[in-house]
């Protein structure tokens, strides 16, 4: 039995939202277990009478979406985000799935979980839709403003192994996000990175630009925070404007509406396809436990993605896989 605990006050709309998708998400796999973690009578109000594998965890306390991460961590000791995370800790949940506000999701996280040996900053990672109708998994999107190469190769090595256990791929390929493929390209952080990567035993395939994020050049895209944080959201503007460009056109005059009608197959397809709400997820990697980090917008389909995320990070023993590979990199001395 798998037990995912869930932040259910996290997020911009909460128990509205995380309540029923962790409802819904659990009645459909009868190996799932769900705690659902913050104010009761917020929690309960979601629901009526009793869930067979649910139960509420009370938690007095809720990080603000705004709240420094230093005062959720110092002050908020019984949020609904830090208990869900201490259940984790304690073993009683496999997984902490929250839509709450990052930066103190991963102060807490790292706090209480701490770092799997090997591993200096946690990272995080999520996936993208590419051209090749894979996923491209891409860190770390904002945890690390300020990146040493030796934290862009732990990086890549948490991505290979993420990707590893969860697409079943022996060797994930790995590109250095750079402003060229050649390698006299990037700066000193980068150029040392990609000869760390190198000779670390993954299938690094040297640098590659933002446009291979979204060609499925390679499995596992690495890059510091800084950059990998800007990437994300310059994508999330892209497709937010061709999405508001095709309904503008397509609504101009009673000929081009026509044509909406006859396109609507491949419209809806294509909004399938690059739906974010099914690539919502991303993981906290690096750290002793599994923390999965939804949009704070998302909905409940959305938030369910977040969920079995969460569930295949524990059916594929992600932590272990990267404790093993870093220990491999880094043997500890015999005693």
């Amino acid at each position: 039995m798998i037990t995912v605990a869930v932040d259910c006050m996290g997020g911009d709309h909460g128990p509205q939202v995380t309540v029923p998708a962790a409802l819904e998400f659990q009645a459909r796999l009868p190996d799932v277990e769900v705690v659902l973690v913050g104010l009761r009578d917020a929690i309960e109000a979601q629901f009526s009478g009793t869930r067979p594998r649910v139960r509420v965890h009370a938690a007095s306390e809720v990080v603000t979406m705004d709240e420094p991460p230093p005062q959720a961590l110092r002050f908020k000791k019984d949020s609904s985000m830090r208990v869900a995370v201490n259940l984790v800790k304690s073993g009683e949940a496999h997984a902490c799935v929250s839509a709450g506000n990052t930066g103190a999701l991963m102060a807490i996280s790292r706090f209480v979980l701490k770092t799997l040996p090997g591993i200096d900053r946690p990272a995080i990672a999520t996936v993208l839709p590419n051209m090749r109708r894979t996923n491209t998994y891409v860190l770390d999107l904002g945890a690390n403003v300020d990146c040493t190469a030796e934290h862009l190769l732990q990086f890549g090595i948490m991505g290979a192994m993420l990707v590893a256990a969860v697409e079943h791929k022996e060797r994930p390929t790995v590109g250095l996000l750079n402003i060229g493929a050649e390698d006299i390209k990037g700066n000193e952080t980068v150029k040392q990175a990609a000869e760390l990567l190198r000779g670390s035993g993954l299938n690094f395939v040297g640098n590659v630009e933002g446009d291979d994020i979204y060609k499925g050049t390679v499995d596992v895209v690495v890059c510091d925070g800084f950059v990998g944080n800007v990437a994300l959201k310059a994508s999330e503007g892209v497709a937010h404007m061709m999405a508001t460009t095709l309904r503008e056109e397509f609504s101009r005059n009673p000929l081009t509406r026509m044509a909406a009608l006859l396109a609507m197959p491949v419209l809806r397809a294509f909004r399938t396809r690059l739906d974010p709400r099914r690539y919502n997820g991303a993981s906290l990697l690096g750290l002793k436990g599994i923390v999965i980090k939804s949009h704070g917008s998302a909905d409940v389909y959305a938030f369910g993605q977040a969920l079995e995320t969460a569930v295949q990070e524990v059916r594929n023993n992600v932590p272990q896989r990267i404790a093993e590979r870093m220990g491999q990199l880094h043997p500890q001395p015999v005693q």
